[in-house]
C-alpha cells in the first residue's frame, strides 16, 4: 500500500473561497473512488491531504482524471507552492509526522 502526502500553500486568503469549491469536488472524486481511506486539514493559506491506496498506480490513477486532473490544472492559479510525497505504508501517518516528511521529502512545485 502507499500514502500519498500534499501540502497546499494558497497565494493569498482571496482564493479560500474558489479553492474550497475545488476542495468538495475532489472529496466527491475520493468517496467514490478506491481510495481506503484519507484526511484533510488546514486553515487560511495552508492546507494538507492524506490518502491511502492499494498501489502507486491506483493513486496516480485517481490523479489523472476526473475533478483532480481538472483542478491541478488551475493549481498555478490559486497556490504558490505546491508538495507531494508518496510512501510505502500501510496507514496513514501523524499529521506532525506527514508535514516533517513533507517539508524534508516532499516534490515541490512552485508558480
Amino acid at each position: 500500500m502507499v500514502a500519498t502526502l500534499t501540502s497546499l500553500e494558497l497565494k493569498s486568503p482571496l482564493k479560500l473561497i474558489s479553492f474550497m469549491g475545488q476542495v468538495m469536488q475532489i472529496v466527491k472524486q475520493l468517496k467514490a473512488s478506491n481510495c481506503i481511506t484519507f484526511k484533510l486539514t488546514g486553515f487560511w493559506t495552508k492546507h494538507y491531504t492524506m490518502t491511502l491506496w492499494e498501489s502507486a498506480e491506483a493513486s496516480r490513477n485517481f490523479a489523472r482524471q476526473g475533478f483532480h486532473v481538472e483542478s491541478m490544472k488551475v493549481s498555478a492559479k490559486l497556490s504558490k507552492e505546491i508538495r507531494t510525497l508518496t510512501i510505502e505504508s500501510d496507514h496513514l501517518p501523524s499529521w506532525k509526522e506527514a508535514k516533517e516528511r513533507l517539508l524534508k521529502e516532499g516534490r515541490v512545485l512552485k508558480y
